[in-house]
């Protein structure tokens, strides 16, 4: 358990690896069905891409984390975890260790302690969400609008460079409307993936906001905690001395 513990990384963080690798192992069957559509594996490759770099980063950020790097790349299967961030297909399905990874620490958790993480770190676990979300949006967002108006007349989304751009910039509520969709179909796509475009920049700027804004306690305020736990601690104490030391403070004169 102690060793689970010291490989566990934030939950919200651990979930957030395991939800990408099974994305990206179900990429390979999707790139599998799509395998006569050149411009549909063209948007699971450059999602491959993206993957590739999440995962580079997760595997520098626990060998550089992990009490000791050396059974964290032999026996935790850190190797595994940086032969699978190359983005290379042959070595894709080594992303299952991740899954297993993730599967055998929160099942050493334990579900409610997870739920109860989740709850208490409610910015932290919707950063994450946020993130996976945007993730979700960028590829089935840029499969599904491409799959609708590449065969359209007067198309202008007709390749998976127009398709991940139309819809980055559509997640981005910036709208250039150099891509746009012409037909009902990718119209009702292009309103979905502006409504949870503004959804996730408006979740992240009160993230932001709350990050920078919420107050921290002063210096002093702890002091006066502090002291003010420590006479509560002490025998014999009666209100007026806590009162007084209270008044001390308040007049900012800590005694």
């Amino acid at each position: 358990m102690s060793a689970q513990r010291s490989e566990l990384k934030n939950i919200g963080y651990e979930i957030f690896i395991g939800a990408l690798s099974l994305l990206s192992i179900f990429n390979l069957v999707l790139v599998a069905v799509a395998r006569g559509d050149g411009d549909l594996q063209n948007v699971l490759l450059a999602m491959n891409a993206i993957f590739s770099g999440v995962f580079l980063i997760d595997f520098t950020y626990r060998l550089t984390t992990a009490p000791s790097r050396k059974d964290y790349f032999f026996r935790h299967f850190g190797w595994a975890d940086l032969l699978a961030s190359l983005p290379l297909a042959q070595l894709k399905f080594l992303r299952i260790f991740r899954l297993v990874r993730v599967f055998r620490l929160m099942r050493g958790v334990g579900g409610r302690s997870v739920l109860r993480t989740l709850v208490r770190d409610r910015a932290g676990s919707a950063l994450f969400t946020l993130l996976l979300t945007g993730i979700l949006v960028l590829q089935f967002g840029s499969l599904t609008i491409l799959r609708v108006e590449v065969d359209a007349p007067d198309a202008n989304i007709t390749t998976a460079s127009d398709a991940l751009w139309y819809t980055v910039v559509t997640i981005s509520t910036v709208g250039y409307g150099d891509q746009f969709p012409v037909t009902t179909a990718g119209r009702i796509v292009g309103a979905i993936i502006i409504v949870v475009g503004v959804g996730i920049f408006g979740t992240f700027t009160g993230y932001l906001a709350n990050l920078f804004l919420t107050p921290r306690k002063a210096p002093e305020r702890v002091d006066a905690l502090t002291q003010l736990r420590h006479v509560l601690d002490l025998p014999g104490v009666t209100v007026e001395d806590v009162g007084r030391v209270l008044a001390l403070h308040r007049d900012g004169r800590p005694d």
